[in-house]
């Protein structure tokens, strides 16, 4: 289809999703990047968080990613990522616990603000789902 971005998100073990989009969000070490048919070539780091995919036909998919690479290259995104779940996969409740023990950890080290990252991301990927 013209128009569209072929997208995958792919963790270290698994295809996440794949498909035409017609627009790709995510966030990089630099900010949110929003990604169009036609974007220029780029290569970025993702930090945890959300990944937004808007298809081909109008639907929204959200997922909750882990820190990897975003490439854009002649209309082609790869989101690739340690792990990353689609937000229909994630049970909410154990999730908002899984954040409220990260919280309660509170050590102030990189493992510590990774593993709080982490646990947001996966409640506001469902949250934003709803």
């Amino acid at each position: 289809m013209a128009g569209t971005l072929q997208v995958e998100l792919v963790a270290a073990d698994r295809l996440v999703w794949s498909g035409e989009a017609r627009m790709v969000i995510a966030r990089t070490t630099e900010g949110d990047m929003g990604v169009l048919p036609g974007h220029t070539p780029v290569l970025s780091v993702i930090i945890e968080g959300v990944v937004d995919i808007q298809t081909a036909e109008g639907e929204t998919w959200i997922a909750a990613v882990d820190a990897g690479f975003l490439s854009v290259s002649n209309d082609r995104v790869s989101i690739l990522s340690e792990r990353a779940e689609m937000s229909h996969e994630i049970d909410l409740e154990k999730a908002r616990r899984e954040l409220e023990r990260a919280k309660a950890a509170g050590e102030n080290d990189d493992a510590a603000d990774e593993a709080v990252r982490r646990a947001e991301a996966r409640v506001r990927a469902v949250e934003r789902a709803s």
